[in-house]
């Protein structure tokens, strides 16, 4: 007799995914956000940019610890672990508001499931954030707050809980690149006559099933992966300025001569082929693939 299908908890979380009734919520919190990210600079910053990784995931690291640990220590109710629990919400507070920039800058940009998912990540650890602070403030007046920060600590969990399906399962923050140099052919591969390739024109290519961006100055040919690292967007339907192309959907913008960004969202960047011309035939390679 065949076993039932055992149907994983990240299912609880699909009702949230189209619940169309954040979307109200998400557009007024994206105009709230919209000053922050505005500017090339400030979007760079909270994207993580300049340390090509998302910075919210350890920010987020660091205040789960802090607060979990403080739990932890309230759990086991030892009056003498009550000052480092203490300092340990402390430290988490403090640590949350850079957090809760980061994740806002990311979220800002995800599309609709992935903005109603993260609201509802932000309401679980803002409300825990409300349940920290009152236990910070009970303890100032000499209570021992215990209950207030294991609510605290309960309801941090489910908020990561649900930012572990928000990053893992619908792919906010990760790199939608990373398969590409396993899924292209290692050595010289033709694209075919560099007459068919228009110049100054972002033209789109396959190299097997592997969408490709080509772009062609005289003589000179760039041929990147033709999919953004953000959210997959197709990166021929951009533009190009400065020796720059910027992403159709979410503005990132990346360095045509080595995919590089240089202005986020995406931090990762687009996979850059070698390129030779060789008998009026274009021919690219992709470092590391196979």
């Amino acid at each position: 007799m065949a076993s039932p299908p055992v149907r994983p908890l990240a299912h609880a979380l699909d009702p949230v995914e189209h619940w169309t009734a954040l979307d109200r919520v998400a557009a007024v919190v994206r105009r709230a956000v919209g000053p922050l990210t505005r500017a090339r600079s400030a979007r760079n910053a909270l994207a993580g940019v300049p340390l090509g990784h998302p910075v919210h995931p350890p920010l987020a690291q660091l205040t789960l610890g802090c607060f979990l640990s403080a739990g932890l220590l309230d759990l086991r109710g030892r009056p003498e672990d009550r000052s480092a629990s203490t300092g340990l919400i402390a430290l988490g507070v403090a640590g949350a508001v850079p957090t809760a920039l980061t994740g806002l800058g990311d979220w800002s940009h995800g599309h609709e499931e992935q903005q109603r998912t993260g609201l509802v990540h932000a309401a679980a650890n803002g409300s825990a954030l409300v349940l920290y602070a009152a236990t910070l403030l009970g303890r100032r007046s000499g209570r021992t707050a215990r209950w207030s920060s294991l609510a605290a600590a309960g309801l941090t969990g489910a908020a990561a809980y649900v930012g572990g399906h928000l990053a893992f399962r619908q792919a906010l923050g990760a790199n939608h690149t990373e398969h590409v140099p396993h899924r292209v052919p290692p050595g010289w591969t033709s694209l075919g006559s560099v007459e068919l390739i228009p110049e100054r024109a972002l033209v789109a290519r396959t190299l097997g099933d592997q969408p490709l961006l080509c772009y062609r100055d005289g003589d000179d040919v760039t041929v990147l992966s033709d999919v953004c690292p953000h959210l997959s967007a197709p990166l021929h339907e951009g533009e190009v300025s400065d020796g720059c192309v910027t992403c159709p959907w979410h503005g990132s913008t990346f360095r045509l001569a080595d995919g590089e960004p240089v202005a986020g969202p995406a931090t990762a960047p687009v996979p850059a082929f070698e390129v030779r011309v060789e008998g009026g035939e274009v021919q690219v390679l992709l470092p590391g693939a196979g």
